[in-house]
């Protein structure tokens, strides 16, 4: 990646940024063109390949950009004493609705590399996989799972969780109005029905707001 793409105006740069993260979620590596790239972005091919060479360096950047870029929000925005699941949970939401409003498609693109199957694109990024990865073991071997009721078993509730996150992430995106905020405090809803069920049983089923 030529350095000077950083010497661009910060808007051009988003640009440029969101156009490839959109297509590249989107469409995967495989499908994904560089003339949809430079087309969202409103740019010259000979602008893009000036500054990335290839698709493939477009890729690479983006994705660096993304692990760099995610990696500081749930730093910044997560209470490193937080150890209830749901808080904690929340926490990691509202990082991400902070990465979202100014790269919407940032998070969608990250879900979408974990499934990514073309070699040259698992290579290109391969040293930087590890990077979130280890930010989010590290955020969840925080949580105290010894204080839902007996019986609840916090690792699959957990799991259980990120698979409706998930999964609203990407009905939401399907709609042309899509907000990061309103996703957010969707999420916050399911979370916060989920811990009343949970804890129904013990008489701790209040509702709770996000810190």
């Amino acid at each position: 990646m030529n350095s000077k793409f950083f010497d661009l105006k910060k808007e051009k740069q988003d640009r440029m940024i969101n156009a490839a993260l959109k297509v590249f979620a989107l469409q995967g590596y495989r499908h994904a063109s560089t003339d949809d790239i430079v087309r969202e972005a409103a740019i010259s091919k000979g602008l893009l390949f000036h500054y990335f060479e290839s698709k493939l360096g477009v890729y690479q950047f983006i994705y660096d950009y993304s692990v760099r870029y995610m990696n500081l929000e749930l730093r910044s925005t997560v209470d490193t004493e937080q150890r209830e699941l749901f808080l904690l949970m929340k926490q990691i939401e509202l990082a991400k609705m902070h990465a979202l409003r100014g790269y919407p498609y940032m998070q969608q693109f990250l879900n979408r590399t974990m499934s990514e199957d073309v070699s040259e694109a698992l290579l290109a990024v391969e040293e930087k996989r590890s990077v979130l990865e280890e930010t989010y073991e590290a955020l969840g071997a925080r949580i105290d799972y010894s204080s839902l009721p007996a019986g609840v078993d916090g690792e699959k509730l957990r799991k259980m969780l990120d698979f409706t996150i998930k999964g609203l992430m990407t009905e939401r995106f399907q709609n042309a109005s899509f907000q990061p905020e309103m996703l957010y405090e969707e999420i916050c809803g399911y979370l916060d029905m989920v811990r009343q069920l949970v804890y129904r049983q013990d008489g701790q089923g209040e509702i709770f707001t996000v810190v």
